[in-house]
């Protein structure tokens, strides 16, 4: 793995015989080396003031994690596995182990087969100074509910799994959720969540680092509602036709919205690029 940018002296240095050497240097990185390259800001409230003076934020940082093909396919055959490799899973698991919650939609849930996120040796000490728990919570985002609660996710977690749902979800389905020792967490008035409210209501207790890993229907909901504030985009050097999910979808925004380039890194023909707001 290599860095691309920012471009520093560093970035352009080489080894006294000729070969890269520093970050720059074609290698494996460290999960010390990735968990610093992605880290969180330190003060996640620090951005600037939107409409009526209010973040509706609460004060935390949404940072979604995608993987696309060349032709803009965020998955093949249902998942997204076949389109990512070695060095993409690295970073997943680097970006887990600094996030306080995991936020997924319920379909993302079923087709990736979600698991309870595990405390990991390599975060401990990083997530201990920080003030965090060992495993980041994973939220699953669904209005109908309709989730196998027997699953490990709800069963077995090392931290409580989270349900976000609306006030108006079936009583029966809350209850299903709470025996199985799920927390339920009422982000919007409806049926439907409230992506804006989810990620308030998220921040109210604590998960202020947050990391959504789609899908393509839940990330569109946060664009659209103006709360991303970073993507954690894989572009995979792979074309597969079809007719596959972009990583975002849903109705469009009415003006398009514009980040910027915070970081690249490159292995093996993948680019691991990262993009923050602008106003961030």
């Amino acid at each position: 793995m290599r860095s691309l940018f920012p471009v520093t002296d560093l970035t352009t240095s080489t080894s006294e015989g000729g070969g890269p050497a520093g970050p720059s240097a074609d290698r494996e990185w460290s999960l010390d080396e990735l968990a610093e390259a992605y880290a969180y800001p330190t003060a996640p409230d620090r951005r600037a003031p939107v409409a009526g003076g209010v973040d509706p934020s609460g004060g935390s940082w949404l940072r979604a994690n995608m993987v696309s093909t060349l032709d803009g396919a965020a998955q093949h055959e249902g998942r997204s596995q076949p389109i990512s490799c070695a060095a993409d899973m690295r970073i997943f698991g680097t970006l887990r182990g600094l996030a306080d919650v995991v936020i997924a939609g319920a379909e993302t849930v079923r087709q990736e087969g979600y698991r309870p996120a595990r405390a990991r040796e390599a975060f401990a000490a990083r997530r201990a100074a920080a003030g965090q728990g060992p495993a980041p919570a994973v939220a699953v985002v669904s209005g109908s509910l309709e989730l196998d609660f027997s699953l490990p996710l709800f069963t077995e977690p090392l931290v409580p799994t989270l349900v976000l749902t609306g006030a108006a979800a079936p009583a029966d389905r809350i209850a299903a959720a709470r025996k199985a020792g799920a927390e339920v967490v009422f982000a919007g008035d409806g049926a439907g969540v409230d992506p804006a409210r989810a990620v308030r209501e998220l921040a109210d207790r604590g998960l202020r680092r947050q990391l959504t890993e789609g899908g393509p229907r839940l990330l569109g909901q946060f664009v659209a509602a103006g709360v991303l504030d970073e993507l954690c985009l894989t572009i995979s050097p792979m074309l597969t036709a079809g007719d596959a999910q972009r990583i975002a979808g849903g109705p469009g925004v009415a003006v398009p919205e514009r980040f910027f380039l915070a970081s690249l890194l490159e292995e093996a023909g993948f680019l691991f690029s990262r993009y923050r707001r602008t106003d961030s």
